[in-house]
């Protein structure tokens, strides 16, 4: 672990000396510079999963595909997404948005008292060396992820938002960062509080989100490939994944409808790495099977999700103002 932290951390320093370091000053960023060096980072880490993307699961998808015909134009769609998250576009705009809020926040928490709790401190000479602490890490935002996920589908103002990751009927290693972008900032935001609260490393907190990025672009490329019985248990397999993206499988519960008026949402397989949670909590479907993906009212009745970038951000902030509506009305009731 070590030897690659270093690796890196060697890279990323050349990079941010001979390229980005001068770019920063050119556009008068001097005094962030700690911030354009972290983003330095991010950006070497993103060139590293575009060309695992490209070089080992492009092939693989090739191999041995689900589908035999992916729409052209909707993979081009989630390309221009994967760009803009790993790139780096998508941080920059947080950079210059939402983290100065954030350190308010945070300024202000250390204030109140509120000190970080160290995770790998649990157990000195155990847990603090570098791969336990890891693994703890990559466990414990595994584990916020699961809820985080479960959260984007049971609550329907925040579904509306994540529908357009779901909308999505042609599923490729490329979908993963198909989302609504202000369901990204929320999810951002949320990974941020996390890891200052448990005081993860700045390195460390890169590979946790670096392994999980790739893991999810394996998990909906368009792969015919299951773990087995007992590796899906242990990992979130293409196959478990591309049953959570299942028609009226993985992001509703069919049991749970009452009327067409209110139905709940729910689903299965919302694990994020591991699919130990979805076990734990009763949301795993480990059915042996490869289902079309896609929403059912987008299916059965045709509604319109939007074809490309920026239709899609459209009707999904639409859906989200309506979605909205009834809870504003049910809290000016009270």
């Amino acid at each position: 672990m070590d030897t690659l932290i270093d690796g890196f951390a060697n890279v990323q320093a050349a990079l941010y000396e001979n390229w980005l370091q001068p770019l920063a000053f050119a556009l008068g960023l001097g005094s962030r510079l700690e911030d354009v060096f972290n983003g330095t980072g991010w950006l070497l880490v993103g060139l590293i999963q575009l060309a695992v993307m490209l070089l080992l699961i492009e092939p693989l998808q090739r191999w041995r595909p689900v589908e035999p015909f992916a729409n052209p134009h909707a993979v081009r769609t989630d390309v221009i997404y994967t760009l803009i998250h790993r790139l780096g576009l998508f941080r920059i705009a947080l950079f210059f948005t939402i983290d100065p809020f954030m350190d308010d926040l945070m300024g202000h928490l250390r204030t109140a008292g509120m000190g970080t709790f160290h995770l790998e401190d649990l157990w000195p000479g155990v847990t603090d060396g570098a791969w336990a602490s890891f693994l703890i890490y990559l466990v414990v935002f595994d584990f916020v992820g699961y809820w985080l996920h479960r959260a984007q589908h049971q609550w329907h103002w925040w579904w509306a938002l994540h529908a357009v990751h779901h909308s999505q009927r042609h599923m490729t290693q490329w979908t993963d960062n198909r989302n609504h972008l202000l369901d990204d900032v929320m999810g951002a935001v949320i990974w941020v509080v996390v890891a200052q609260l448990i005081g993860i490393a700045p390195s460390q907190f890169v590979a946790v989100v670096a392994i999980t990025q790739l893991s999810e672009n394996f998990q909906h490329a368009n792969l015919a490939i299951s773990f087995g019985r007992w590796g899906e248990r242990l990992w979130v397999s293409p196959r478990f994944h591309r049953l959570h993206h299942g028609v009226g499988i993985g992001h509703e519960s069919p049991a749970q409808r009452t009327d067409a008026s209110r139905e709940v949402l729910g689903g299965h397989n919302f694990g994020v790495l591991l699919p130990w949670w979805d076990i734990c909590f009763g949301t795993a479907d480990f059915s042996r099977r490869f289902e079309a993906t896609g929403i059912r009212d987008q299916v059965e009745q045709g509604r319109d999700y939007g074809e490309g970038f920026w239709a899609q951000q459209k009707l999904g902030l639409k859906r989200f103002m309506a979605a909205l509506r009834p809870v504003a009305k049910a809290n000016s009731a009270r």
